[in-house]
């Protein structure tokens, strides 16, 4: 089983990576109805947090993002299967081929998991090096300002009319 296109089947939807009926019908090789019947005689296995039915604006988000036409399709709101719930379709589901489909989700997740762990982890260095090289442009970029600065203020003082008393000679002596 190809873990490529398993996580382009994998969306996310309510901030959780999920698995739609239809695409894990698909890699079952069964129907979507079909899936739905075996889950539905085991609802009591799939708590809200291992499966949830979208919303019709969910299934609209959706269908921008891969671009599917509105004619066709499922008449029902499809169910949305996160990483516990397609484990738990092992236990529903037990043709060897569901076995085997559920070991290649799982590491598909997996693999999603640890990518994600590690973007994390370079963001945070990145960041912290922009922050670290920023502090030492904006220390170089002050200096370079006072310094064209400080020319262009002593020029202002030379240049400017003097006032005040000017002393003569006479009193300049005493």
């Amino acid at each position: 089983m190809q873990s490529q296109k398993i996580e382009r089947s994998i969306y996310e939807v309510r901030g959780q990576k999920v698995l739609l009926d239809s695409d894990l019908a698909l890699l079952y090789g069964t129907e979507t109805k079909r899936l739905k019947e075996a889950v539905k005689r085991n609802i009591h296995r799939f708590p809200s947090d291992f499966l949830f039915i979208l919303t019709k604006k969910e299934v609209e988000i959706l269908r921008t993002q891969f671009a599917s036409s509105k004619s066709g399709g499922s008449r029902y709101l499809p169910f949305a299967f996160t990483e516990q719930g397609v484990a738990m379709l092992a236990s529903v589901l037990h043709s060897a081929k569901a076995i085997q489909v559920n070991i290649s989700i799982v590491r598909a997740f997996v693999l999603m998991r640890q990518y994600s762990l590690s973007h994390k982890d370079l963001t945070s260095k990145l960041k912290s090096l922009e922050k670290k090289y920023n502090k030492q442009f904006k220390d170089i970029y002050e200096a370079m300002s006072y310094l064209i600065n400080k020319d262009k203020v002593e020029k202002k003082q030379k240049s400017r009319k003097r006032i005040g008393f000017r002393l003569t000679s006479e009193r300049a002596k005493k």
